[in-house]
């Protein structure tokens, strides 16, 4: 039986671009289901921190934090956060930037860890970046992420201790240096297989082409292997 196409996500629950590829990915995947021979994929969700010097309660807007951050009038970073909104609703997501409160995600990261070991890190992913995007939740409270670990089918008081003792905090680390030993210095960034690197938002096509492709070349290599006599 041919093992499933490793899929390794590096993204920040505070990306708008990395809401956007996991929603391509997911709808890429999606299309290749029906396929004779789907491929089989297992995602994986891994940390990076795009702004790990943000404070937990930051005072402002969303405007506010870009302007400051990148350096860029209140005008253009309004321009650019309406480009994103724009190309989020062509993947079917309604982006709140009038809502949204930005806030140090390392808490978030940390929660991703801990629903990954309990076998729910799809389920926290898109409950994460689905409450920060869309619904204005604050991330950063322990509060609000053990209300959400509890949407997505995880123990709220097991997740409380989790993220109170910092118990997956070296996990986050780990997942930050192994993004600098590949270099990479953008997300999103799929690392499939641990051979090829895509970095940005593609579109779903072009995610159904990859996992085609590569399913294929494993099932040819599979028919090249001469049976044990």
């Amino acid at each position: 039986m041919t093992d499933a196409i490793k899929i390794d996500v590096w993204s920040d629950i505070a990306c708008p671009w990395c809401y956007i590829g996991k929603r391509n990915l997911e709808k890429g995947l999606a299309e290749t289901a029906a396929d004779a021979d789907a491929p089989q994929v297992e995602v994986v969700f891994h940390s990076y921190e795009l702004a790990p010097d943000t404070p937990v309660h930051f005072e402002g807007s969303e405007i506010d934090f870009l302007a400051h951050h990148k350096g860029m009038p209140a005008e253009k970073v309004q321009e650019m956060l309406d480009r994103v909104t724009g190309v989020a609703a062509e993947a079917g997501l309604e982006y709140r930037f009038d809502l949204l409160k930005h806030t140090n995600t390392v808490k978030a990261h940390e929660l991703l860890h801990f629903a990954k070991e309990h076998g729910r890190q799809p389920e926290m992913a898109e409950r994460l970046m689905q409450a920060y995007f869309t619904e204005g939740r604050h991330l950063g409270r322990i509060d609000e992420l053990v209300a959400l670990a509890a949407d997505a089918g995880l123990d709220p008081v097991v997740a409380r201790e989790a993220l109170e003792t910092q118990e997956y905090l070296d996990a986050v680390r780990a997942d930050q240096d192994q993004a600098r030993a590949y270099g990479i210095n953008g997300v999103p960034f799929f690392v499939i297989d641990g051979t090829y690197g895509v970095s940005g938002a593609q579109p779903p096509a072009a995610f159904a082409q990859i996992a085609r492709q590569l399913w294929a070349e494993r099932a040819a290599e599979g028919e090249a292997i001469p049976a044990a006599e």
